[in-house]
C-alpha cells in the first residue's frame, strides 16, 4: 500500500480550485463534501449506498467515538474503516468542537478539558495528546488538531483567547502526532471574524507545518454574511499547495460560496438530519415532503436526479411513508440529500476544470431562485 499523502492542484478558475488528494486509502476529488458519519455510520445509510453518492471520504468523531463504543475498543476490533465498513478514507474530527458545546459540564485549562460525558456522566479528560491517541486508535487517515472553538457572538480578547491556545494546543498535536506515514495532520486556523486575529492564527500554523489547513470557528452563529466576509481573505492566508477545510458548512449555498472563495473540503450534518426530519433538498431550493401538497403528487421529488428516491419513488408515496414514520423515509431522504450534495461537488469540479465556474454558479443560483416546480 503507498505511503504518501498528496494534494494535487489541477486547476483554478478566479478563487475556486480543483484538484485530488491521494491517500493510501484512495484519492479524495476536491472540491470534496464529507458525509458526517459521527458515530461510525453516516445515519440511515449504508457504506455502500454512501459510496454510491459519489462521496470519497467521510468523517468520523473523536468525542462520540471516545465515550460509545471506546477508542481502544474499535483498535482492537481492527480500527474504525473494518468497524464500519468503510474502506475509502476517514477524516476524523478532533472532539474540540463537541466538548466546548458541553458548557457547564467541562472544565477547561492549559492542559486539556475535563468533561463530564453527556451519555451517561462519567468524567473524562480530553487533551492534544490524548486526542492524537484516540484518533491514532481509531485509525484515521485524517487527523485534526484539537482546538477550542468558542461560540459567536464573542468579544475579540475571547477570541483571542480562545485562538491563542488552540495554536498552543496545535504545537502539542503536532508533536504527539508524530511521524506516521499515509497518515495527515491538518492544523485549525481560528480567530473568529477578526482579520488581524486569522491572519496571526495563519501565521503561526504555518510555522508549525501541517498537511492541510481548516478554517475553524465559523458557521457557529455569525450568520452567513459574517463567514463570507471571512472567507473572502481568510483561505488567502493559507499555503496554496495544501488542503483548506471548512469545517461544519452547510446549506448548498453555503458550499458554492465556500468553494468560489478557495475552500477545497467541507463537511456538514444537515443533508442527513434535514433528510431524517423531511426536508430535501433540490436543484430549486429545499421542499417539505411532509406538506399535505404532496400527498397525490406522482412526480418525483426532482425529475433530473437519478438517486433512489426519484428513480424509483414519487413525492406522494415519500409524503405517506415519512408521515406513517417508517424508516424507509429516512433511507430514502437521507440517500437524496447526499447525492444532491455530491452533484453540486462534481458540477463545480468540472466547471472549475473547464474555466467556467463564474456561469455555472449564475445557473446555480437562477435555478434555485425560480423555486419548486409548480404543485398538480
Amino acid at each position: 500500500m503507498a505511503t504518501a499523502f498528496n494534494f494535487d492542484l489541477t486547476a483554478t478558475d478566479g478563487a475556486a480550485r480543483t484538484g485530488v488528494i491521494a491517500t493510501p486509502r484512495g484519492t479524495i476529488r476536491t472540491p470534496a463534501f464529507m458525509p458526517v458519519g459521527t458515530a461510525g455510520t453516516v445515519k440511515a445509510m449504508l457504506p455502500d449506498s454512501v459510496a454510491a453518492t459519489g462521496a470519497d471520504i467521510v468523517l468520523g468523531n473523536t468525542y462520540h467515538l471516545m465515550l460509545r463504543p471506546g477508542a481502544e475498543r474499535v483498535a482492537r476490533l481492527g480500527g474504525l474503516h473494518r468497524f464500519m465498513n468503510w474502506e475509502r478514507p476517514i477524516l476524523t474530527d478532533s472532539g474540540g468542537f463537541q466538548v466546548m458545546s458541553l458548557a457547564a459540564l467541562r472544565k477547561l485549562t492549559e492542559q486539556g478539558v475535563t468533561f463530564k460525558s453527556h451519555i451517561d456522566g462519567s468524567r473524562h479528560e480530553l487533551t492534544p495528546e490524548r486526542s492524537m491517541e484516540i484518533q491514532r486508535l481509531l485509525g484515521s487517515d485524517i487527523v485534526m488538531c484539537f482546538d477550542e472553538c468558542p461560540a459567536l457572538p464573542a468579544s475579540d480578547e475571547e477570541v483571542a483567547r480562545a485562538m491563542r491556545l488552540s495554536m498552543r494546543w496545535a504545537e502539542r498535536s503536532k508533536a504527539a502526532f508524530g511521524d506516521r506515514p499515509g497518515h495527515a495532520l491538518f492544523g485549525i486556523m481560528q480567530g473568529g471574524v477578526n482579520r488581524a486575529l486569522r491572519e496571526e492564527s495563519a501565521e503561526a500554523l504555518k510555522a508549525i507545518g501541517f498537511d492541510g489547513y481548516a478554517v475553524g470557528g465559523l458557521a457557529v452563529g455569525e450568520g452567513q454574511a459574517a463567514m463570507f466576509g471571512v472567507l473572502d481573505y481568510a483561505p488567502g492566508f493559507l499555503p496554496a499547495d495544501k488542503p483548506r477545510y471548512l469545517m461544519g458548512v452547510g446549506k448548498p449555498e453555503d458550499i458554492v460560496g465556500a468553494v468560489a472563495r478557495g475552500i477545497d473540503m467541507m463537511d456538514c450534518v444537515l443533508p442527513t438530519r434535514s433528510g431524517r426530519t423531511g426536508q430535501v433538498f433540490t436543484r430549486r431550493g429545499a421542499l417539505n415532503i411532509k406538506n399535505a401538497r404532496h400527498q397525490d403528487d406522482p412526480r418525483p421529488i426532482d425529475e433530473t436526479c437519478t438517486c433512489p428516491a426519484c428513480r424509483s419513488y414519487s413525492r406522494a408515496y415519500l409524503h405517506h411513508v415519512f408521515r406513517s414514520q417508517e424508516i424507509i423515509a429516512s433511507m430514502l431522504l437521507t440517500w437524496h440529500n447526499l447525492h444532491y450534495y455530491q452533484e453540486i461537488m462534481a458540477g463545480m469540479r468540472a466547471a472549475i476544470a473547464e474555466g467556467r465556474f463564474a456561469g455555472w454558479q449564475a445557473d446555480f443560483h437562477a435555478l434555485r431562485a425560480e423555486g419548486d416546480i409548480e404543485p398538480l
